[in-house]
């Protein structure tokens, strides 16, 4: 300790030597300290929490995924790449030509009984056989049916044969199977002459517009991408058929309205893939009545045949 010369101080009291060999006295012994517990890192505290937080807004975005109206995107105007999609759609059916396509709609506009056909149509041609189904609570009504653009064709039932007996009739034997696939019927409506058909043109009636909808849905170039976005089709949703995703959307509208709804818009929806490829129609025939379009197979290679457009 260094004093200065102008600041009193005390000197410390003189302590009483110790006398030899005579020992202090002893200290008390320290008790050892407890080592300290190791520190969690912070960097590793805040990993943890980030992870917490995002594996509950994983969770809480699944929650509201499942929850109803929450599965994706509202109803919206077409993007350039949905238009584009929508505007190949056509032109992709008129490619996979030859189809088999199979039409379902109500068999009276009260909802009862069901009307099927199932077909193969060939759109470079614009011509369609197939076998129709027509079930009610009374009764089950099967045959043979040919369209174009012009009309319907409807295959008579046999008739007896040339050189009957008086009083008998005889009728062409039956065929060996039933008219039920498309297939089937376009091998039957192979076997028939032109005079063996019933033809008429289109009416108003809901099988009349189901039936000419299938030859009108394709297209031998694709539409203009432009020109169909400014036409007010809309996507509506995704959904799967089979195992395959498919993007709904609503058709065109003759004057698209912002604030109107799709169902009242468009009377056509449309099911395609990520590639263009249509699978699937719908049509409104009257409010809450509608005819569906599937095209259950491409590319198929199945003929339609001549009769009965074929002359002579």
């Amino acid at each position: 300790m260094r004093f200065s010369p102008h600041e009193p101080h005390e000197l410390p009291e003189p302590q009483p030597p110790r006398e030899p060999g005579k020992p202090g006295k002893p200290r008390e012994p320290r008790e050892p300290r407890k080592p300290r517990e190791p520190r969690e890192p912070r960097k590793k505290i805040w990993v943890a929490a980030i992870a917490a937080t995002t594996a509950l807004a994983g969770a809480l975005t699944a929650l509201l995924l499942l929850l109803p109206g929450n599965g994706g995107t509202s109803p919206h105007p077409v993007s350039a790449d949905e238009a584009q999609r929508l505007a190949l759609a056509r032109f992709r059916a008129y490619e996979a030509s030859p189809a088999e396509v199979t039409v379902r709609l109500p068999a009276a506009e009260t909802g009862d009984g069901t009307i099927t056909v199932r077909a193969v149509v060939d759109h470079h041609a614009h011509r369609a056989v197939g076998a129709y189904e027509i079930v009610d609570d009374t009764r089950t009504v099967q045959g043979l049916l040919a369209w174009d653009q012009e009309g319907i064709a409807v295959a008579r039932p046999p008739a007896a044969a040339p050189g009957a007996e008086p009083g008998r009739t005889r009728t062409r034997p039956p065929a060996p199977d039933i008219v039920t696939t498309a297939a089937q019927a376009v091998r039957r409506a192979g076997t028939l002459k032109r005079e063996e058909w019933t033809r008429r043109p289109y009416s108003t009636a809901p099988l009349d517009r189901a039936l000419r909808l299938v030859v009108s849905v394709a297209a031998d170039r694709p539409d203009n991408a432009a020109l169909l976005a400014r036409s007010g089709p809309l996507w509506l949703r995704d959904e799967r058929l089979d195992g395959h995703g498919y993007g709904v959307f609503s058709g065109p509208r003759p004057t698209p309205s912002v604030s109107a709804s799709p169902a009242d818009d468009s009377t056509l929806t449309y099911w395609i893939d990520a590639d263009g490829n249509l699978r699937r129609v719908t049509a409104r025939m009257s409010p809450g009545h509608y005819a569906t379009v599937d095209f259950v197979a491409t590319r198929v290679r199945t003929v339609v045949p001549g009769a009965p457009w074929t002359k002579g």
